[in-house]
């Protein structure tokens, strides 16, 4: 059995709808896949309905943005109701703040002399949830960066020069939530090549609050953090997961199924739903 718990469409900043990826996931040979697009559930309905038609099973879940001890750590759920009040608030608080920022992200820009044209932007987003992605990627049209790397790295990503600072629930409350909605939580790409390094300690404590989970295999994680992590995994009773962090043409190197969860892992996580 062939396991991806971590996709993303273009609800949030993938670039193929729910139905394309379900599609291709069928074409990559996937029997089990999560959905998991940035803060928002909107495409569930779509790929449901997509991945009946290719005979994939559908996890549902999303990955939500928050912050741990001063800095961004992204959170993946799954099987939760999407409905559950504390959730749907802080969602919704998510996805006004995230919108709110564009105008002030776009007049730094402005100042630093690059003109960026708002509905060009939304455009880029179509039904998704506008975002730093949407906006790296008129820069690029536009010619202003070479790369979308480019566009975060000096402008986009925190201590960048337009960078705004926007909503994010803290870890310990987000794991909260996911579990008060009937769902598990499992940390992304915890040791990535972004600077977010979750210690063992920290782990620990996740672990005591309700983290059920670690994302093992990812491609920011090399083969010495993947055995690391795999044996933190072990030691604290977690699951360990994983996928492919797939977000279609918008990010390289990321194929549906280049990483995989055991399937006696993801047994395991389905036991704490």
């Amino acid at each position: 059995m062939r396991i991806d718990l971590h996709t993303h469409s273009d609800r949030s900043d993938g670039t193929d709808d729910p139905g394309t990826l379900m599609a291709k996931a069928a074409q990559a040979g996937l029997d089990v896949v999560a959905l998991t697009d940035h803060d928002t559930t909107a495409g569930w309905a779509d790929a449901q309905i997509a991945a009946d038609h290719h005979g994939i099973r559908l996890i549902r879940g999303i990955e939500l943005a928050t912050k741990d001890r001063g800095r961004g750590q992204h959170l993946l759920g799954y099987g939760f109701d999407p409905a559950h009040p504390a959730l749907v608030a802080m969602l919704q608080r998510g996805t006004d703040s995230r919108d709110g920022r564009i105008p002030t992200l776009l007049s730094k820009l402005r100042g630093l002399g690059i003109d960026l044209d708002e509905q060009a932007i939304r455009t880029e987003a179509g039904a998704g949830s506008i975002g730093r992605p949407h906006v790296a990627a008129i820069m690029v049209r536009d010619g202003h960066v070479p790369d979308q790397q480019t566009a975060f790295e000096e402008f986009l990503a925190p201590h960048g020069r337009a960078y705004v600072e926007r909503y994010a629930p803290t870890l310990e409350e987000a794991i909260g939530v996911l579990n008060a909605a009937g769902g598990v939580a499992v940390l992304a790409h915890a040791r990535g090549q972004r600077g977010r390094a979750v210690s063992d300690e920290r782990f620990d404590q996740l672990a005591a609050l309700g983290l059920a989970g670690i994302e093992v295999d990812h491609q920011e994680h090399d083969a010495r953090t993947r055995a690391d992590l795999r044996a933190l995994a072990q030691e604290l009773e977690l699951v360990a997961t994983g996928s492919s962090d797939y977000h279609g043409s918008r990010k390289a190197n990321h194929d549906l199924g280049c990483n995989l969860t055991d399937p006696d892992e993801f047994q395991r996580l389905l036991g704490n739903l």
